[in-house]
């Protein structure tokens, strides 16, 4: 029996109009209560125009799922309007303990194992209208229906990718910005540090690393960044200092590292957007308005070959961590790119579709 839950209470969001949120229960911890926050933006009604020539957007019948990074939190509204004008429903989810999430003595982005994530995707999907199939039932949906593409950044595009490789058939693509796949000091690395990481864990969950962050990727963003953006940022849910990085939290993070490692199988295509190079931020210089200062990007190149056997990868020069707050040039043409891959992913689609049955 498939357990049924009360409709979401939807209300205004701090990004203005246009934007709504609601929040998910997921109950407790030793913290108190948990609660996740969707926001959603839906697109304008098609024209009378369209509608008498019957003209559909490209992306009429898809929902967007995004999910941020590390110390982050939802607050780009170009981004979701670049999909709405598209025709697509987009939602991004604050996980708990993040942004709109953080309650007043938590432990801000605090989680054992990533698949506990599994609770508030499930949960978000289930508003979007895409619940879980029963046991019985196949995964796979058919043509007909709305379709699902994930969306994430950094930490949430290993999340979703993650997600998806456990939950084969609910998305059908998967749109991946600078996804954190592997540590930054290489496979090696990550090998050496995890024993370490367990053992600490064992004593105190809530220990954490040394605070490294001076705080350059944030000046990198207002450097050259959209400033209407980046000026509603809530400086609580993301920091100039990154959040404290908790031995338990990068614990859950190397694991996640290891299972790309040995492949994900992912079935649904798959695109990421990735700086062109990396750039040490040991103290302030221009150059680090030009490259990613947060990952080690050829390393990402090469651990995402391991995702699945649908991929492609653009590489942008000049891009910043997150590639749609880089520079004005670079941002365009990411949107240009992604763009360009939306138009194949559904002209594909619709080709698979018309396709007589065997």
């Amino acid at each position: 029996m498939v357990e049924t839950r009360e409709p979401l209470s939807w209300r205004p969001d701090i990004l203005g109009p246009g934007f709504e949120a609601a929040e998910l229960d997921l109950g407790a911890d030793d913290e108190g209560p948990l609660v996740a926050t969707l926001v959603r933006c839906l697109p304008d009604d098609r024209s009378l125009l369209d509608r008498v020539l019957h003209r559909t957007r490209v992306l009429e019948d898809v929902d967007v799922l995004y999910v941020h990074g590390w110390s982050d939190y939802f607050f780009q509204r170009t981004m979701a309007r670049f999909w709405t004008d598209r025709g697509a429903r987009f939602y991004a989810l604050d996980l708990r303990k993040y942004g709109r999430s953080l309650r007043d003595g938590q432990t801000p982005g605090y989680i054992e194992n990533l698949d506990e994530y599994d609770l508030e995707i499930g949960m978000a999907l289930d508003a979007l209208g895409h619940p879980e199939r029963g046991s019985g039932e196949t995964q796979h949906r058919s043509g007909s229906e709305r379709k699902l593409m994930l969306f994430g950044h950094s930490t949430g595009g290993l999340v979703l990718s993650l997600w998806a490789s456990r939950h084969t058939g609910r998305a059908d693509g998967l749109v991946l910005n600078s996804p954190w796949l592997e540590f930054q000091l290489t496979g090696a690395g990550r090998q050496m540090l995890a024993p370490l990481l367990d053992l600490g864990a064992r004593f105190n969950l809530r220990d954490s690393a040394p605070q490294f962050d001076a705080g350059l990727y944030t000046r990198a963003q207002r450097e050259v960044g959209p400033a209407d953006e980046l000026d509603l940022i809530d400086e609580r849910w993301r920091p100039t200092r990154s959040h404290a990085v908790l031995t338990v939290w990068l614990r859950a993070i190397l694991a996640g590292h290891a299972r790309v490692s040995r492949g994900l199988g992912i079935e649904a295509p798959m695109m990421m957007l990735l700086s062109a190079r990396s750039a040490l931020p040991l103290k302030w210089d221009p150059s680090l308005t030009s490259a990613d200062t947060v990952l080690e990007v050829d390393e990402i190149a090469k651990a995402s070959l391991r995702l699945g056997a649908s991929l492609t990868i653009e590489r942008l020069d000049g891009a910043l961590h997150d590639v749609f707050l880089s520079r004005d040039s670079v941002r365009a043409e990411a949107y240009h790119r992604l763009d360009r891959w939306l138009v194949g992913w559904a002209a594909a689609r619709g080709q698979r579709s018309r396709r007589p049955t065997d």
